[in-house]
């Protein structure tokens, strides 16, 4: 199933193999795995979850 998503690291990540998370945007939820860790376990969340996790983030 992880191979049908399309993952984005996210802009703040740094390309030097430093990055720790990716997304899919699934529509009704967003996919969430550790870009080091790629063929491991991913999570969903549900897109308002995901949009208050972020807006707290910026805070």
């Amino acid at each position: 199933m992880d191979s049908e998503r399309v993952w984005f690291k996210s802009s703040y990540s740094g390309g030097s193999g430093t990055e720790c998370v990716e997304v899919a945007n699934l529509h009704a939820v967003v996919g969430v795995r550790d870009s080091k860790r790629p063929e491991g376990a991913s999570i969903s969340v549900r897109v308002a979850a995901w949009a208050e996790f972020v807006s707290a983030l910026r805070l």
